[in-house]
Parts: structure tokens; sequence; C-alpha cells
């Protein structure tokens, strides 16, 4: 058994959640990446350990509560849970949206976040300094035209942290939400606008700097490693271009 600290790491195949599990590792944290592409995670945890990193891969789907439970009682510990997986669908009207687009975000970004922390909340709790991190969206704190599904997903993950950290203000345990803006990975857009890589590169258009997947692993990181009395509520993090979810300055 290893004595570094733990840290899960969701939706870590891609993105900001494959950036997050790299610097945790870098860190000194044991990263458990866990994502429903097993191929993925199984390669970055061998990348990782081949550079004398801790890291190990276990394939998980976090709608599937089952599985969620099973993962969690083979964990020996745990110090650190990031919610990271989650993700957009479409950017249809409240007026024209598929349900079924939003049922699948609300799964994903708001019972996917509920399942993982309830299971591993005693775990953390019993390392006597655990955290529980929400990586959100500026979404969750704004609306915006044609938004209205992945908005309203986030909105729940935002206030399912919020409403966790007055409940359990007597454990061990700091609950940190991480809202990003504007962040250009290989991935996000692309789901949202089923492969259409026009579509998907059009969302940066114009914006010389968006944030990166390691702009954001490098805020949860911080937040993360500050000294276990000090909480870090709610950061949110924009590209100096984003003034807000709708005010966004392009270069010509």
């Amino acid at each position: 058994m290893s004595d570094r600290p733990i840290a899960v790491v969701t939706g870590a195949s891609s993105g900001i959640g494959a950036a997050t599990a790299r610097r945790l590792a870098a860190e000194g944290y044991e990263v458990v990446l866990t994502a429903r592409r097993a191929e993925r995670i199984e390669e970055l945890a061998a990348t990782l350990t081949g550079g004398g990193r801790a890291a190990r891969a276990h394939a998980l789907d976090v709608t599937d509560r089952a599985a969620v439970d099973a993962f969690a009682a083979s964990l020996e510990r745990c110090d650190v849970l990031v919610n990271n997986a989650g993700g957009a669908l479409g950017m249809d009207s409240v007026a024209d949206a598929d349900p079924g687009d939003w049922r699948a975000m609300y799964e994903v970004n708001v019972l996917g976040v509920l399942h993982v922390t309830q299971a591993l909340l005693p775990a953390l709790t019993a390392s006597g300094a655990g955290t529980v991190v929400v990586v959100s969206s500026t979404a969750g704190h704004g609306t915006y035209e044609g938004g209205a599904g992945y908005v309203a997903a986030k909105h729940g993950a935002h206030v399912l942290a919020e409403t966790l950290r007055l409940e359990i203000v007597d454990r061990p345990v700091r609950v940190i939400e991480i809202a990003p803006g504007m962040v250009r990975t290989e991935e996000f857009s692309l789901v949202r606008f089923g492969g259409d890589e026009a579509r998907a590169a059009k969302v940066y258009e114009g914006v010389a700097e968006p944030l990166t997947a390691d702009d954001v692993a490098d805020t949860v990181a911080w937040a993360v490693t500050r000294p276990p009395h000090v909480n870090v509520d709610l950061l949110v993090l924009r590209p100096r271009a984003q003034a807000s979810n709708t005010k966004v300055h392009r270069e010509a």
C-alpha cells in the first residue's frame, strides 16, 4: 500500500481531467484516473508511472451508481476527489431542445457528481483532511442563449457544492468549486456539436488565448494544496479576452 495521499479524478481520459491528473501526480499524489474510455486512462497511467509518478486507472461511468459504489469499496483510502466528468450537448433554444440531451447532461454533470461524492465521502472524512473539488463552469453562474440545458446542469453542480459545504462543515472535508470560462480542449466543443469540427472551431474564433486544460489543472492543484484549514469556496477563471459568458473580445 502506498503512503502517498490518493487523489481520484473523474473524466480523466482527456482535457481538464487528464491535465489535472498529471498535475496532481507531479504534486506527489497517487492519482486514480477514472473515465469510461479504459484505453485512454490506462495509457495515461502508464505514462505517469513510467515517469516515476504514482498512478492507476479504473474504467468507470459516473452515472452508474452500482459501479461507483464498487469502485469506492476498492479504494484503500481517498484524500482528494476531483469531480471533473461532465460535458455539454447541443446549443438548441429551450423551445427546440432535445429532452434527451438535457437528461444526459444532468445525469453526468449533477448526478455523476452526487454518486461519486456520496460514495467517497466516508473515506474523505476518514482521511482527516479530505477535499472535494467540483469542476463546474461559468455556465453555472450565468445564462446565455442556446445554453439552457448545460447552464441548468452546471447550476445544479454549483448548488450541490454550495449545499454540501454547509452540510458537512463539522467534518474535516473541504468543498472547493472551480468554475472555468472559455477553455479550448480537444473534445469539449467537438462533442457539444456532434463532431462538427467547423462549428466547434468557431467557438474560439478570433480569441488569441483561450484557457487551456493545463491552466485549469494548475488552478485545481493550487486550491487543493492550500493548508487544510484554507477552503477556496469558489474560484472563477476566464481568459483575459472573456469578460462574461457573452462578452468576448475577438480579434479580426
